[in-house]
């Protein structure tokens, strides 16, 4: 059970079920808490330590979850706990003193307790439509007709262990491309290359570079946003991996043999850049497979976002857990409304009306089947960002 604060009506604690998989949507506008509300969970999981944790972190503020919160200290005390920095992983696609900008910045940081790791992608494990999507071309044009026939062409020769000089060398080998498309699609995985997230020699599970003992967390502040930027990419990649191999492990479980991995709880903060409503995206499509048949497998998702209304309705209707803060736009009200529940004594847009300050929430629970003002309780680790 995750205790993640108090009913401000009765003042008993609060707390949601992490025994099963469970799919989490946390909202509110900026500066209302909601990205410190999903520290607090990410606090609570890893205590259990129970699964592999993942934060999907595109503001580069989950780092500072290594140290203890000393400025809340009084408050955390209050609440019967002593502040703690925790164990904490940054996964950089690419290396992280070029992607922060110097060696000073990363070894202060590794001061402060993060431990670096670099996350690299296996060109294999991008589908064809993947690499047209982050070139922005058409499958059906020239330039997104050879791309796709170099990348088949590839799984059909080398497998999975293939890299970008091999589907350089199949679109070299076309003799039905023209050389301007080809010297323009050679250009772009030249490119590519240089962006250093690709495994070039050998492939590497990806999954295997999370560790269940530690909170991972995922850092794309440094890349390039849009729906078909190198942030959708690389998470596309990852969670269709980590989808794949914990299918596997679940029916391995269901068999009685052991399996290597264990269950997911992953958390993508400002995930309406991931999960867009009304637009697609690289990401999108797995993470709505992840959401809609992953409870199954042993994965959990918790979404975040101040703008609940520019997340796909596919997602928000699979929620059994919502965490509201304050909202203020009325399209955002609407579209948090239309997850009402019928055991609810009202409509949500009540409920969120009620809202004080900063750190309340309005708790809807499917689980339990109901519906609660509560007060959100401090971190023990220090927030990044500017909510508190």
């Amino acid at each position: 059970m995750l205790h993640i604060g108090r009913n401000l009506d009765s003042e008993e604690d609060v707390y949601i079920n992490a025994n099963k998989s469970r799919a989490v949507l946390i909202c509110g506008k900026r500066g209302s808490g909601k990205s410190y509300t999903m520290g607090v969970l990410v606090e609570e999981l890893f205590k259990t330590r129970k699964a592999i944790i993942l934060i999907i972190d595109p503001m580069g503020i989950y780092h500072t979850m290594s140290l203890p919160n000393v400025e809340q200290e009084r408050q955390v005390w209050e609440w019967g706990a002593n502040p703690e920095g925790l164990p904490v992983k940054v996964l950089v696609p690419g290396d992280p003193v070029h992607r922060y900008g110097g060696e000073r910045i990363v070894a202060e940081m590794e001061r402060r307790g993060v431990r670096f790791e670099q996350l690299k992608l296996n060109p294999s494990d991008v589908s064809p439509e993947g690499w047209c999507d982050s070139f922005q071309l058409n499958i059906n044009e020239p330039m997104g007709i050879a791309i796709t026939k170099a990348v088949i062409k590839c799984q059909q020769k080398y497998g999975r262990d293939f890299f970008i000089s091999q589907i350089i060398e199949r679109i070299e080998f076309d003799t039905r491309a023209s050389d301007t498309t080809k010297d323009a699609l050679i250009n772009r995985l030249e490119m590519a290359m240089t962006w250093d997230m690709f495994e070039n020699s050998a492939y590497r599970e990806v999954w295997e570079t999370l560790d269940p003992n530690t909170i991972n967390i995922l850092d794309l502040s440094t890349l390039d946003s849009g729906r078909y930027g190198r942030r959708p990419l690389v998470v596309s990649v990852l969670c269709r991996d980590l989808f794949v191999k914990r299918s596997i492990a679940r029916r391995k479980e269901e068999l009685g043999l052991e399996a290597e991995m264990p269950k997911v709880w992953l958390f993508i903060d400002e995930a309406h850049q991931f999960i867009p409503s009304g637009k697609s995206s690289l990401s999108k499509e797995v993470l709505i497979q992840w959401v809609k048949e992953g409870r199954q497998p042993g994965l959990s998702l918790v979404v975040a976002s101040q703008q609940p209304s520019a997340i796909d309705v596919e997602v928000l209707s699979q929620c059994d857990v919502i965490l509201s803060h304050a909202l203020t736009t009325a399209e955002d009200k609407v579209a948090l409304n239309r997850l009402t529940k019928d055991y609810m004594a009202g409509e949500l847009k009540t409920y969120i009306n009620k809202i004080a300050r900063t750190g309340q929430a309005v708790l809807v629970d499917d689980d339990t089947e109901n519906t609660s003002m509560v007060q959100i309780k401090p971190r023990k680790s220090k927030p990044g960002g500017s909510e508190f």
